[in-house]
């Protein structure tokens, strides 16, 4: 008698597995990665002097403490944690409803449909945990922790300041969202076609489609840290008291960086995402497959997603029931 890996056939009814394994995902890609995400943000600012990797991160460690390249840390978990939980169970959902018939799994344009409408969902909770950490990021920043920085930033700036970026980052992540899912999918296709958990093929797939999206959106990134940080000595140069908008912080970036300088930090960014994607995808499919195998997320026979309408194994023989 034939055994069916449960793997992918979570219930729809019950989105407990992918919000458990968002969240999980979501708090270890962004810890793991935060040291090289703090230099990122230096490397991204119009007045830094240092433009490697390398001397950033050992000049944060040598003058401001071992530490300082995880101050901030706070803010995100903050953050990853919920918008990673609503992210994941959104796609996930998405996908399938915007399939009328055939496999959720090669209908790229229903995963790029449900990777931007997610990202809706998702920025509007991490848009204002990036204010927050990015101005504990920075150089010489006058904030001590991440509730005196939000308490503030409210006061002086209100509510406003910590989504003076969404628009820019909804800019920025629809179409790094769509590139990194589509990309994931397709490997996902072509080297795991049966799709049982393989958590190589995860690591792959996560870190290639995680590198494409990172180089293709860098511009967007660099004037969204512009937006995020507003840091003193470029308003002074600009002679503002802030810059507001994509279009005025594009502006801003060219005039003290020129074209290079909507790629600063590229470096960075991209390798800070090329792990970080990695690691949220394996660490997401392992709690997926983990929660499913255990019947921790038990939705019942009725209504179930078959995203591949075939009898398919775990390889090796793990994982059945």
């Amino acid at each position: 008698m034939a055994e069916f890996d449960e793997y992918e056939s979570l219930p729809t009814s019950n989105s407990t597995t992918h919000m458990i394994a968002g969240s999980m995902a979501g708090i270890l890609e962004h810890c793991v990665m935060y040291p090289i995400d703090s230099v990122k943000t230096r490397l991204q600012s119009l007045v830094s002097a240092n433009r490697s990797l390398g001397s950033v991160l050992v000049t944060m460690i040598r003058d401001e403490g071992a530490m300082r390249p995880l101050r901030g840390i706070g803010a995100t978990v903050a953050g990853a944690g919920p918008a990673h939980a609503l992210y994941f169970a959104a796609y996930e959902k998405l996908k399938v409803g915007f399939t009328s018939t055939g496999s959720a799994h090669h209908n790229y344009l229903a995963q790029g449909a449900a990777a931007s409408a997610a990202t809706v969902l998702h920025d509007g909770i991490m848009t204002p945990a990036e204010v927050v950490k990015q101005r504990l990021q920075m150089y010489n920043s006058p904030f001590r922790s991440m509730t005196e920085c939000a308490i503030k930033v409210y006061r002086s700036e209100g509510l406003s300041a910590f989504y003076r970026s969404y628009g820019t980052q909804l800019a920025m992540n629809v179409p790094f969202q769509c590139v990194h899912f589509i990309v994931y999918e397709a490997m996902q296709n072509a080297t795991n076609p049966e799709r049982t958990y393989n958590p190589m093929g995860h690591v792959v797939s996560g870190g290639v489609s995680g590198a494409l999206a990172a180089a293709l959106t860098t511009p967007l990134d660099v004037c969204k840290t512009l937006l995020n940080t507003q840091e003193a000595e470029v308003l002074q140069r600009a002679q503002k008291t802030q810059i507001s908008g994509f279009f005025n912080a594009a502006k801003m970036v060219y005039r003290l960086g020129g074209v290079g300088g909507f790629f600063q930090g590229l470096q960075a960014r991209v390798l800070f995402q090329v792990p970080s994607t990695a690691i949220c995808w394996s660490v997401y499919e392992f709690f997926k497959y983990f929660l499913t195998k255990n019947g921790l997320s038990d939705g019942g026979d009725g209504d179930k997603v078959t995203y591949e309408k075939q009898d398919t194994r775990m390889s090796g023989g793990s994982g059945r029931k």
